[in-house]
């Protein structure tokens, strides 16, 4: 069984065992008693608030590219809805192989290159999630075990990996010197591939050299991450829920930390018990928590994903390309390489 299969069954029994515990407690008179309270068009304003945050989720990502090379924002903003859509549908992050096979194809940048500069946007989310919740307990009183478990056990990886990104960008002869020191035990044949990878490691940080570009992925960060938090509290505000913007801040902020457990395509189950688990230690009732937690998942999943497929459409691609994407950690070819 290849790891993508193994992958896909066992976020599959992480989702049902999540889903579970989120539902068990569930009143299903209630709870379509507050679906029905639904306000549609502050629901459909919250769907387009969620739409601006990806684009500038792409504002971001040019940023952090700049340095290696200037692509267009349209461009990348297809490229991240795509993104979106691969990760919603398809296991182990395949959308993020699939945008950066794309900016591949579509614009030259070297693989190595365009997954480190992805993997520092995942630095930056982490962080930017931390500090939404220490920001949000400020004006919220909330005991929550599992948000507790979260915070302690995130903290530390982010922050240490943002510091070590940000001084191997600063002084990459320190990378270089590793480097240096691991080729003398590895076998000549592969002391050449492994410098290559360096290099693109190194070049792949240049945008967090330049203050300009670090200082404009640092505050797209947050502003992509504030609209979302805006998606959240319009939702509650299309339910009636009584809940400010600090909650939803605190909500963001925990529901995307908790992607890391390796759950099924769309962290299904996983979304739902943190903001339900969340909204109960604040004492809402049950049956509306459990609605909304549904409602805002759909919110962020479905509109993405049905343009990031539209847009695949449109770059010949189709559904197994999604699958072909997910294999470059197979390994570049050398042409790759550069």
């Amino acid at each position: 069984m290849d790891k993508r299969r193994l992958g896909f069954i066992a976020g599959m029994f992480i989702s049902a065992g999540f889903l579970y515990l989120a539902f068990r407690g569930l009143q299903p008179e209630q709870f379509w008693n507050s679906l029905n309270a639904l306000d549609l068009p502050i629901l459909a304003a919250a769907t387009l608030t969620y739409i601006l945050a990806v684009i500038i989720i792409a504002l971001r990502w040019q940023f952090l590219l700049r340095a290696i090379k200037l692509v267009r924002l349209s461009a990348l903003s297809q490229l991240v809805f795509i993104g979106y859509m691969g990760n919603n549908v398809y296991p182990l992050r395949a959308g993020d192989a699939l945008r950066i096979y794309l900016l591949r194809r579509n614009h030259d940048v070297p693989l190595l290159r365009a997954t480190t500069v992805v993997a520092l946007e995942r630095l930056f989310d982490g962080c930017v999630m931390l500090s939404f919740i220490f920001l949000s307990l400020l004006f919220i009183d909330v005991q929550s075990p599992a948000l507790a478990t979260i915070t302690s056990v995130t903290a530390p990886l982010f922050v240490f990996a943002l510091l070590v990104a940000l001084v191997l960008a600063a002084k990459p002869h320190l990378l270089r010197a590793l480097i240096r020191a691991l080729n003398q035990a590895l076998p000549g044949s592969l002391r050449g591939p492994v410098s290559r990878i360096g290099e693109d490691v190194i070049v792949g940080l240049e945008g967090l050299r330049s203050p300009a570009n670090l200082l404009g992925a640092i505050v797209s960060s947050f502003v992509t991450w504030g609209i979302e938090a805006g998606t959240y509290w319009l939702v509650m505000q299309a339910f009636g829920l009584q809940l400010n913007y600090a909650v939803a801040l605190l909500l963001v902020g925990a529901v995307n930390l908790a992607g890391l457990i390796p759950a099924s395509p769309g962290q299904v189950g996983v979304n739902e018990f943190v903001i339900i688990t969340i909204l109960g230690a604040l004492n809402q009732q049950t049956a509306a928590a459990t609605a909304y937690a549904v409602v805002v998942h759909l919110v962020i999943w479905l509109a993405p994903t049905i343009i990031g497929f539209a847009l695949l459409i449109r770059q010949g691609m189709g559904w197994a390309d999604i699958r072909r994407a997910s294999d470059l950690d197979s390994g570049p070819r050398p042409a790759d390489a550069r």
